[in-house]
């Protein structure tokens, strides 16, 4: 009867293109037979997405030195954590590791910046390196870099930047107790001006970090109301020196099912997995890809090693995705 159930609303979300409501979410989550949910999933995921990892990069462009208070983040001050700081990364490295990215065959590249936001001044050297990497790569370009002014974006937008990555990080109920320096209404702002701007909307955020199934399944529904178009899924990996540096890690079962209930609830969004993953098994990142996740950030992540992307390609071909 479950797996009926599971694929009866898998049925209707295909048909429909409407995605599963907060009731039907919290049914499939406490779902036992978790093979079914992510064949399920999977099956949403492919009648509306292509046999494909949507690929992507990034670039810690600034690094340390941010005032605020994020409670799971390395780069603040405010933290004991060792970052590495520097304020800007070599312009000719930062081209060449966007060459390495598109030589590997990643479409998607982002600079990503530490602090609340870039000032003017840093906007107009961090535009100039755009419109070097718009002229001299095909890379779709994105980028994360706090929470920025509608004209600021638009300057953004003007250099060849095509998304924009602000995370909501957690549900609404989880937020005050993991950051007070800014609010989720600050990054709706930003990410409603980038939009505006003509941009896409990369918005997604870290689960393991306290929060209960039924707070996953809101803080879903909340980037379904905003409408974004790709949801990066980061794993909590607690980093010594942070207020989270002794959080128990998130089971990894917890982690594929959250996927599969997340492609339920935004059948139509790419789903990304992003930090963290590099700590799944072998056997749970083939399930995870088959279970509703399309999407992955590749390299080097923030302040932790992503995975090696020879080897995650050798994967997704293993699956029957390209890349």
């Amino acid at each position: 009867m479950e797996k009926n159930f599971i694929d009866d609303i898998a049925d209707r979300i295909i048909e429909s293109g409407e995605g599963a409501s907060a009731e039907e979410a919290l049914r499939l989550i406490a779902a036992e037979d978790l093979d079914a949910l992510c064949d399920a999933a999977d099956r949403i995921c492919r009648a509306f997405h292509p046999m494909k990892v949507d690929s992507c990069s990034i670039v810690n462009a600034r690094s340390g030195m941010c005032g605020e208070d994020c409670k799971w983040c390395a780069q603040t001050r405010r933290h004991d954590s060792q970052c590495v700081t520097y304020n800007f990364l070599d312009e000719d490295k930062t081209l060449e590791a966007a060459a390495a990215n598109e030589r590997h065959g990643i479409k998607r590249f982002s600079l990503v910046t530490s602090g609340r936001a870039v000032t003017d001044t840093d906007l107009d050297r961090f535009c100039s390196l755009y419109r070097r990497l718009e002229d001299e790569t095909g890379l779709y370009l994105c980028a994360s870099m706090g929470l920025l002014s509608e004209d600021q974006l638009r300057r953004l937008k003007d250099a060849g930047v095509k998304r924009y990555h602000c995370n909501m990080e957690t549900s609404r109920r989880m937020w005050p107790s993991l950051c007070t320096t800014h609010s989720q209404e600050d990054k709706r702002h930003t990410i409603e001006a980038a939009r505006r701007v003509g941009m896409e909307i990369c918005s997604g955020g870290i689960i393991g970090m306290g929060e209960t199934e039924e707070d996953r399944i809101d803080f879903a529904l909340m980037l379904r109301e905003m409408d974004v178009d790709s949801v990066p899924m980061n794993i909590l990996n607690p980093i010594k020196g942070t207020p989270l540096e002794n959080t128990p890690l998130l089971p990894e079962e917890d982690i594929v099912r959250c996927a599969a209930v997340w492609r339920f609830i935004l059948p139509k969004q790419t789903i990304r997995f992003a930090g963290g993953r590099n700590r799944l098994s072998e056997k749970n990142m083939r399930r995870i890809l088959r279970g509703g996740v399309n999407g992955a950030l590749m390299g080097d992540m923030l302040t932790t090693i992503g995975n090696n992307v020879d080897e995650d390609k050798a994967m997704y071909r293993s699956l029957g995705l390209e890349c």
